[in-house]
């Protein structure tokens, strides 16, 4: 070989490697729970795998050993480059989500696959073009299945049973829901409900089943009020920094373009559906008091949301929302064909 054709052949598989390794990207991921949740161990890392799998090792991502903020701030992180994908409850930030309040009204359901498909749908035909969005790639929304109400020393039946009690809570919808109900709402995330029952700054907080055994509490929280179509959800969000997205090449993007949106939004709703019941059994063999919610404070919530649609209805026009009343409409029906296959 001629030093001119080595020196050709050199240069080549030189810049070949460069461009391979132009090509490969890692992405960061920031998450707010430990490494022992359901989460972290069911949904994200198999998510992680399946892009470095479908992307023939492109792509990867790498889980943060620790998060980058709190759990309110993840939406911001991956807007403003911070991590490259977060996850995080739109409730988290109410005002600025106020488009999406109309799925976390109570008796919005407990198939929390069927919710979370209908979001996404619902995302895709009436929210997607809205500002509030830019600056991200919306890879999945998910619902959890119905909150319920939780209490440290006694069930919690009736309107009477919750005066005057202090509650977790982690947005406006739930705390309108307990302040018309006669409680007293405390705003905080859910990982801090143990320490806020433990030191007695609450009485109860509001969680799904399985956040109860998931976050550990199931010692200081022993009375569960079940509400049969959910006291209240909670909508969250997968996202990716827009920039970075970009930055992928279009065959990546499309291949995880399959397995995002619609398709993840559900596994996120079936990991629920798994827990939940499974939590209850649990809870339920430990000893622990599980009651149906009186008529009476089932009325009293079915009021409360009435007027609380009503006023949303307001509010989401005003934050952009052309016709809030199709985007529900679309919601719930979508949601009822869902649950019913």
């Amino acid at each position: 070989m001629t030093r001119t054709l080595y020196r050709s052949t050199a240069l080549a598989t030189a810049l070949a490697l460069m461009t391979g390794a132009a090509s490969a990207q890692t992405l960061t991921m920031s998450s707010w729970v430990p490494p022992t949740h359901f989460l972290h161990t069911d949904f994200f890392v198999p998510f992680a795998e399946q892009i470095a799998e479908v992307t023939e090792g492109r792509v990867t991502v790498t889980i943060l050993p620790a998060p980058l903020g709190g759990p309110a701030q993840h939406w911001e992180l991956a807007r403003t480059g911070v991590a490259d994908i977060t996850w995080g409850n739109f409730t988290y930030e109410p005002e600025r989500f106020v488009s999406m309040w109309f799925a976390e009204f109570p008796n919005a359901g407990t198939d929390a696959e069927a919710q979370s498909v209908a979001l996404w749908r619902t995302y895709e035909a009436h929210l997607a073009d809205l500002p509030v969005f830019d600056g991200v790639e919306m890879l999945a929304v998910g619902l959890f299945g119905g909150g319920q109400l939780h209490h440290g020393s006694a069930p919690m039946l009736t309107p009477a049973d919750i005066a005057g009690q202090k509650f977790r809570m982690g947005g406006p919808i739930q705390e309108r829901l307990l302040t018309e109900l006669g409680a007293v709402p405390v705003a905080a995330p859910a990982t801090r409900a143990y320490e806020m029952l433990e030191s007695g700054v609450i009485d109860g907080s509001l969680h799904t089943m399985e956040s109860v055994v998931n976050f550990r509490l199931e010692e200081a929280l022993t009375h569960h009020t079940i509400f049969p179509e959910g006291f209240y959800d909670a909508a969250f969000f997968v996202v990716m920094n827009s920039a970075r997205w970009d930055s992928i090449a279009p065959a990546d993007q499309a291949a995880i373009e399959a397995i995002a949106g619609e398709a993840l939004s559900a596994t996120w709703g079936r990991q629920f559906d798994a827990q939940n019941p499974a939590a209850t059994e649990a809870l339920t063999a430990a000893g622990h008091t599980i009651s149906e919610a009186s008529p009476e404070l089932i009325g009293a919530v079915a009021t409360i949301r009435d007027a609380m649609v009503a006023d949303w209805v307001v509010a989401a026009r005003e934050a952009g929302l052309a016709d809030p009343e199709s985007a529900m409409g679309f919601y719930m029906e979508t949601y009822e064909a869902q649950a019913a296959e």
